[in-house]
């Protein structure tokens, strides 16, 4: 062999080394991902799309922020997405039970999915396999709240026996089951009457919804002087806390512990005078939008799949500690 074949056979293993590099580079500038969330103007989900946004600016890839508040809204979503050259997308489903429906679509575009927060079931009810997940543990984070409540209930010095706990349901959405089960469950292990807990079923997951249902048990049970409410986020404990204001309760006879950490939570905190929302279990969106979109990212540029399930926890926030909390969480 000569030089010349030699320098040759070099030259070109060099160009297509680099061509691979670059072929490479090029599929990591292309990545668009999509963020599809279920409701677009909540706190929650803003911080969680800003951080995707974020996120993909620093690694640089394109986040496609979009609403999907209904099956319909979803699968144009993705449509939409897939127009734009998306090669995946995160989403926290309107219904979970849309899983397969979405899944279904997402294949036909070969599009990577990632759930985030509310996890994809099957028609039996079951999580769905083979769509990755990143959520709070809905249990865990439930016997935060009534663990919460049954303390500042006795830091209160109220006889649970003589106290009503409002329980702001929604059993078609299974993350809003384990985190309302978890808080009775704690609420029950501190010695909290069984009797005394009563539903509030809640036509959609906000405030407005949350005092609707609210309202009438409060009028029903009109017996008790001491309140506790906890429901699956704190826009709907919000709403419960309104209705205990116009069903003519003082602050200091209503303790209701919320979950997320949002605007929500912080602009109540920041009233002059406390009301009876008294804290959340705060958990970052901040952190569940970044590392949805970064796992999503490495999966479709580097083939790197994220973990099946990653489950999070949160902190107690109040009046007290709010601020201090949503920095160190990022909020």
């Amino acid at each position: 062999m000569n030089i010349v074949t030699t320098f040759t056979r070099l030259a070109l293993g060099s160009a297509i080394m680099l061509a691979s590099l670059g072929s490479a580079q090029a599929q990591s500038d292309d990545v668009k991902i999509g963020f599809i969330v279920k409701k677009p103007e909540q706190a929650w989900f803003i911080n969680e799309q800003r951080a995707a946004t974020e996120v993909g600016e620093e690694l640089g890839f394109q986040v496609v922020r979009l609403g999907g508040e209904d099956g319909q809204e979803v699968l144009s979503a993705i449509d939409n997405l897939y127009s734009q050259g998306a090669q995946g997308f995160v989403i926290c489903p309107p219904d979970v039970r849309l899983g397969p429906a979405i899944m279904n679509r997402a294949e036909q575009y070969g599009m990577k999915v990632i759930t985030v927060d509310d996890q994809f079931v099957t028609s039996s009810g079951e999580p769905m396999e083979g769509v990755p997940h990143l959520g709070m543990s809905g249990t865990k984070i439930g016997q935060q709240v009534g663990e919460a409540i049954a303390a500042e209930m006795q830091a209160r010095g109220w006889d649970m026996d003589e106290v009503a706990a409002l329980r702001i349901t929604n059993n078609e959405l299974p993350t809003a089951v384990e985190r309302t089960d978890g808080a009775t469950q704690a609420l029950l292990e501190a010695g909290f009457p069984e009797a005394n807990i009563f539903d509030a079923p809640q036509q959609s997951t906000d405030t407005s919804g949350a005092f609707s249902a609210a309202s009438p048990v409060l009028s029903q049970r009109g017996g008790y002087e001491h309140w506790v409410i906890y429901a699956l986020n704190e826009e709907s404990v919000l709403g419960g806390v309104r209705a205990t204001e116009q069903y003519g309760l003082a602050a200091e006879d209503v303790i209701g512990v919320g979950i997320n950490g949002s605007g929500a939570a912080f602009a109540e905190f920041s009233r002059n005078n406390p009301t009876g929302f008294h804290g959340t279990v705060a958990v970052s969106s901040t952190m569940h939008g970044r590392q949805t979109a970064e796992d999503l990212y490495y999966w479709i540029s580097e083939d790197r799949e994220p973990e099946a399930n990653t489950e999070t926890t949160g902190t107690l926030m109040t009046r007290d500690n709010w601020q201090e909390v949503r920095e160190e969480l990022g909020l």
